[in-house]
């Protein structure tokens, strides 16, 4: 199968062209600063997305099996300050990538959020109403129409933590949601550092975390199935932040003795509500793909797997 990807260069998405290589496809990622390396083994273009005609070229030249379109303007600062721009990298980009993927029959995946939930609705499934409380997250449900209504697929990521494949470092520490919150306290505890937890009222404080490579291989087994409708790619369990970091220790043999809980650093605040609770349920996800959830120990057992690997920079 050939699968076109956009944001390879990113977190999540160089996990989906990990996954998809690993699952024995020809792959073409987007990006706009990432070159692979010459014996990657897939290509990377430089593609607008907010620009339909470029998109269309792109995916008409390669004419792939699937589309799963994972690039986002990510910005939050920005996103407000240019609402315009902002439309036009989610919704827009959307539509573009969408109507490139019907004009070659691929099937569409589009990578979503559990951010379109409201902090109130918790342990959510997958035909839940969505109630955002964002830009970030109105932009997500508005994406997620458009995917849905062209007979596509929206792949929801909860509190994703993992390796980036496309950079040597974790490219952020801990902030407002729980991606990478496991790789900044394995990072802190192993060099004998303290990390403080963040915990206050107006934080993501629950959510149920999942792993990049996993969720990049729940997308790839929608499109080879040609699944449509909303799947969650998250693991089974709902944690507080809390509760993942000492799981997080006993997982990797840390001092949770270093661990410390307090407020968050007053400079990471967004200005714009974040929902509380994102926590969220995959029984249509399961039924249909025939898996069933995984615990986040195993996710957690997993990530130490690949840290420990020679080859947890593959795409790099």
């Amino acid at each position: 199968m050939k699968v076109w990807i956009t944001g390879g260069g990113g977190f999540v998405g160089s996990n989906i062209v990990r996954a998809a290589l690993d699952a024995g496809h020809e792959v073409v990622t987007t990006a706009q600063s990432f070159v692979a390396p010459v014996d990657a083994g897939y290509r990377v273009e430089s593609v607008d997305m907010t620009h339909p005609e470029g998109v269309a070229a792109s995916v008409r030249a390669f004419m792939p099996d699937l589309v799963i379109h994972c690039a986002i303007l990510n910005d939050w600062h920005r996103m407000y300050a240019d609402r315009d721009l902002a439309w036009a990298c989610y919704v827009g980009a959307t539509r573009a990538t969408s109507a490139a993927a019907a004009e070659v029959d691929a099937h569409y995946v589009l990578v979503s959020t559990d951010w379109v939930f409201d902090g109130t609705q918790a342990g959510a499934d997958e035909g839940t109403p969505p109630n955002p409380i964002n830009l970030y997250g109105a932009l997500k449900l508005a994406s997620e129409m458009v995917a849905l209504e062209r007979g596509g697929a929206v792949a929801r990521v909860s509190g994703v933590n993992g390796l980036h494949l496309a950079r040597p470092e974790t490219p952020r520490a801990q902030d407002r949601g729980f991606g990478y919150f496991v790789a900044s306290i394995v990072d802190a505890l192993s060099a004998g550092a303290s990390f403080t937890v963040w915990e206050a009222p107006e934080i993501n404080m629950v959510a149920t975390p999942s792993l990049a490579l996993e969720c990049g291989e729940i997308m790839v087994a929608i499109g080879e199935a040609r699944a449509d409708g909303v799947f969650h790619c998250c693991g089974a369990d709902a944690v507080t932040r809390r509760e993942l970091a000492f799981l997080t220790c006993e997982v990797f043999g840390l001092d949770a003795g270093l661990l410390r809980f307090g407020p968050p650093d007053p400079e990471s605040m967004l200005g714009a509500p974040v929902p509380y609770n994102t926590t969220l349920t995959t029984p249509r996800t399961d039924r249909i793909l025939g898996r069933s959830a995984t615990s986040a120990r195993q996710l957690l057992e997993r990530f130490r797997m690949q840290m420990s690997s020679p080859e947890k920079a593959v795409i790099t």
